[in-house]
Formats: C-alpha cells, sequence, structure tokens
C-alpha cells in the first residue's frame, strides 16, 4: 500500500487555511479539512491520476474549496508538498519541489 507522507510545509499551509475558514464560520474549517481528507484518500488510492504540471509534481483539486494539493509520487511514498489556494503564487509550492 503506498504511504502517504506530508511535509511539514504542507501541513503549515492546512493549518493555515483551516484557521481561515474557521475564523470566517465555526465549523467552515473542519469542512475543509474533510475535503482534504477525501482527496488524500483519493491521491493515496490513485497517485498516478493526477497531472503531472512541474518537475514530477502533480496538483488534484479540491472540489469545494478554491486550494489544489501539489504532491509527487515515488516508488511506494506520495509526498504532499504543498496545500495553496489557487490564486497564490505558483512559485511559493514550486520551491518545494
Amino acid at each position: 500500500m503506498t504511504r502517504l507522507l506530508i511535509r511539514p510545509a504542507a501541513a503549515a499551509d492546512m493549518e493555515e487555511a483551516y484557521v481561515w475558514y474557521e475564523n470566517r464560520r465555526t465549523g467552515l474549517g473542519e469542512e475543509f479539512l474533510a475535503a482534504v481528507d477525501s482527496l488524500l484518500g483519493e491521491i493515496r488510492a490513485h497517485p498516478t491520476a493526477y497531472q503531472v504540471i512541474h518537475r514530477e509534481a502533480r496538483r488534484a483539486l479540491l472540489r469545494r474549496f478554491p486550494y489544489a494539493i501539489f504532491y509527487r509520487v515515488y516508488a511506494e511514498n506520495v509526498v504532499v508538498l504543498a496545500c495553496m489556494h489557487g490564486r497564490r503564487d505558483p512559485k511559493r509550492w514550486m520551491n518545494r519541489t
């Protein structure tokens, strides 16, 4: 089974987004994390299903929130590099590849 490894910077991205949504409406941050968790499950089950967009990094889009998860696939691991808002400067996550 593929192991999912979340880099500390990606975990910080998720925490930052959680706090932002939770401050907008109680419970919305939890909904964001549930959406992230669901997408991470899809990525883990089908890691090559998403398009390569930069240096072997792939992008998977969340359905409800304007965020994407960027990750790389290795032999037995999927490494999550970032979880970024769609309007953020792409150089921010590209530096993590």
